[in-house]
This record gives C-alpha cells, sequence and structure tokens, in this order.
C-alpha cells in the first residue's frame, strides 16, 4: 500500500507535466498516437521508480529522459518494421495529414534527423531546455549537447531550403 502524500505527489507531477512529456515524445517521433502512449509509459515507470525520481536533483529531467529512450526504442521498432513491410510491398505512404505546410515542413524536416539531433534539438528549441539539463536528459556530455543540437539547426536549415515545393500541402504559387 502505498502513503497518500507519496500519491498526491505523484498525480501532482503527472498533472504538472503530462502535456509537456506527451509533447516531447510527439516531437521526437513525429506521431500522435504514439505520443500519447510513450507518455503512459514514461509516467508507469516514474511511479515504479518514484522514490528515485524524487529524489534526482531534477525529476522532470529523469521523466524527460525515460520519454527520451522510450521514443528512440519505438522509433527503431517502428524502422524495423516499415523496412519489412516496404520489403513485402504492403505499405503505401499517404501525407493526407490536415496539418499546415509549415508544420508538414518541420515535421519532414526533423525526421530526417538521426535520432540524438533531433532529441537537442527538440528539447532546446521546442522546450527551452538548458544545454545542461539537456545532456542529464540524455545521458551525454554539454559538449555533446551542444554539437548535436549545431549542426542538428544546420541540417534542419538545409533540409527546409531542399524541400520540394508541394511538400506539405504548398503550392507552386505559395
Amino acid at each position: 500500500m502505498t502513503d497518500p502524500d507519496t500519491e498526491r505527489a505523484f498525480r501532482r507531477f503527472f498533472d504538472q507535466h503530462h502535456a509537456d512529456l506527451s509533447r516531447l515524445a510527439y516531437l521526437v517521433t513525429g506521431e500522435a498516437g504514439a505520443a500519447d502512449d510513450l507518455a503512459a509509459d514514461a509516467f508507469v515507470e516514474v511511479w515504479k521508480h518514484w522514490e528515485r525520481v524524487v529524489a534526482a536533483d531534477n525529476p522532470l529531467a529523469y521523466a524527460r529522459g525515460i520519454v527520451a529512450n522510450l521514443a528512440r526504442q519505438w522509433i527503431k521498432r517502428q524502422t524495423r518494421e516499415r523496412h519489412g513491410l516496404l520489403r513485402l510491398g504492403l505499405m503505401r505512404r499517404d501525407r493526407s495529414d490536415p496539418d499546415t505546410a509549415a508544420v508538414l515542413d518541420v515535421r519532414e524536416a526533423l525526421s530526417r534527423l538521426p535520432v540524438r539531433r533531433r532529441e537537442c534539438v527538440v528539447l532546446r528549441y521546442a522546450f527551452d531546455v538548458p544545454e545542461r539539463e539537456v545532456a542529464e536528459i540524455l545521458g551525454i556530455s554539454v559538449g555533446a549537447v551542444k554539437s548535436q543540437t549545431s549542426r542538428g539547426a544546420a541540417q534542419l536549415s538545409v533540409f527546409l531550403q531542399e524541400l520540394p515545393v508541394g511538400i506539405g500541402g504548398r503550392s507552386a504559387g505559395a
């Protein structure tokens, strides 16, 4: 049986951070359906290790690290599955999302980044997480965060410039 104060603290943590952790999962994976599942799985892990989480210098960074790890595992699993389906000719590419052109362009560009760079860029720019905290979340050095973020931002810029007219719903006259 758990202590009521512990449960209240966890519920408070959940209420405060669920949306952000789900958004982090979405931005790393690019999949809305997976994002909520990954955030939920992360909270299961946070609850299992609650004493360790609250003892950490930054409990939110601890939880973000769990989300990043789960998202990385999810991406690897999806990549393996997609390659298998593509080889069998069982998968079509359909981009009928109702999102705006710019969102689709950024999503496309983000998906082309290596996972570690994507994580650094998303945490730094979408969540304004300081470099030191990104390093803690991802288990890498601050220098690695700086270089991965810099390289990722440069790659995004190139990718966005290379996108052909028509990706993300843009028309030749737009």
